[in-house]
C-alpha cells in the first residue's frame, strides 16, 4: 500500500514543478491520499477480478455459448475501465487545482463501484459455469453406466468364459426362472424362442438341455427327443452330454422303444464311462434284460 505523504511533503513537491505551496491545504492533502488509496484499491480489486478470467478459456469446454458472451462481455468492460483509470492517472498528473481533484476523485469511487458490479456478474457465471460443469459430469457418468449396460458381459457357462450380450442373458435367464417355478409350458415357449433369437448363443447347449426337459415334464416325450438329440449332436463335449444321453433312454422307454432306450445307455456308457450318469445307465441295463 502506498505511504499517505504530509501537507510539507506535498508542499515540497509543489515547488520542484514550479506550484505554489499554497494552493495545498489539509483539505487537498486529504484528497490527494484519498486517491492514492483510490489507486492502490482499484488495482486490487482488478487483481481479484482477473484472476476469474481463466474462467473464460474453461467456458468453452461446455459450449455454453451464453455464458461465454456473458464473460467476453465483462473482459471487455473490464477493460474499458483499465482505460478509464489510466487516464484518470493521467488527468491527475496534468492537473493540481482542487476542482479537478475533487472531480477525479468522485471519478475513482464510480470506477470502485462498477469494479465491485464486474466482480460481482463475474462470480455469478463462474458458479454457474461450476454447476454446469458437475451436471455434465453427471450425464456422462450416467450415460456410460447405460452404455455398459449394453456391452456384452464377460461370464462362465458350462466351465468356459464367453462373452453374452445382456439382451440375450436376459432371455435366457427369463425362461430359467419360469422352469425353476414348474411353469412348464410356458418355459418351453420362452426356450424355444431363445433357441431362435440366438441359436450361436453360449446358452445355446444349456437351452436345448432345458427345452427336452419341460417337454418330458409335460409328458411330451415325443417332443423331448429332438433337443437332446441337438445337443448330443452340436455338444458333444458339453458337460451336460452324459446326463442327455440319459434322458435321452428314458423318454425311448417312455414311448415303449426298448432298443434305442437300450442303445443311448449303452453309448453313455462307451463315451462317458467316469460320469455318475454312467453308472445310473448300468443298472438300467441291467434291469432291462
Amino acid at each position: 500500500m502506498p505511504r499517505i505523504k504530509t501537507l510539507d511533503e506535498l508542499s515540497m513537491n509543489a515547488r520542484s514543478v514550479g506550484i505554489h505551496p499554497d494552493a495545498f491545504d489539509s483539505s487537498s492533502e486529504r484528497k490527494l491520499n484519498m486517491i492514492l488509496l483510490s489507486k492502490f484499491n482499484i488495482a486490487s480489486a482488478f487483481l481479484v477480478a482477473f484472476s476469474f478470467a481463466p474462467l473464460h478459456a474453461h467456458a468453452g469446454l461446455f459450449d455454453d455459448e451464453e455464458a461465454r458472451k456473458a464473460i467476453l462481455s465483462l473482459d471487455t468492460k473490464l477493460n474499458n475501465v483499465q482505460n478509464d483509470i489510466k487516464n484518470i492517472n493521467v488527468k491527475m498528473e496534468a492537473k493540481s487545482d482542487k476542482t479537478s481533484t475533487l472531480d477525479l476523485v468522485n471519478q475513482n469511487e464510480q470506477l470502485q463501484q462498477e469494479i465491485a458490479k464486474l466482480r460481482g456478474q463475474i462470480e455469478v457465471l463462474a458458479n454457474d459455469l461450476s454447476g454446469e460443469q458437475r451436471r455434465q459430469k453427471d450425464f456422462y457418468v450416467d450415460l456410460d453406466t447405460r452404455l455398459r449396460k449394453l456391452e456384452p458381459q464377460k461370464i462362465t457357462v458350462d466351465g468356459k468364459e464367453a462373452n453374452v450380450e445382456p439382451t440375450e442373458q436376459k432371455s435366457y435367464e427369463a425362461a430359467q426362472a419360469l422352469l425353476k417355478t414348474g411353469d412348464y409350458k410356458n418355459a418351453s415357449i420362452s426356450f424355444s424362442e431363445f433357441l431362435r433369437l440366438y441359436p450361436e448363443s453360449s446358452y445355446a447347449a444349456s437351452a436345448q438341455y432345458a427345452l427336452g426337459i419341460t417337454y418330458y415334464a409335460q409328458h411330451d416325450f415325443k417332443s423331448a427327443l429332438a433337443p437332446m438329440q441337438l445337443l448330443l449332436k452340436n455338444y458333444p463335449d458339453n458337460p451336460k452330454a452324459p446326463d442327455t444321453l440319459l434322458n435321452l433312454a428314458s423318454c425311448y422307454a417312455e414311448l415303449k422303444d426298448k432298443v434305442n432306450a437300450k442303445k443311448s445307455l449303452t453309448i453313455l456308457i462307451a463315451k462317458y464311462p467316469e460320469s455318475s450318469a454312467a453308472s445310473t445307465a448300468k443298472d438300467r441295463l441291467k434291469s432291462m434284460k
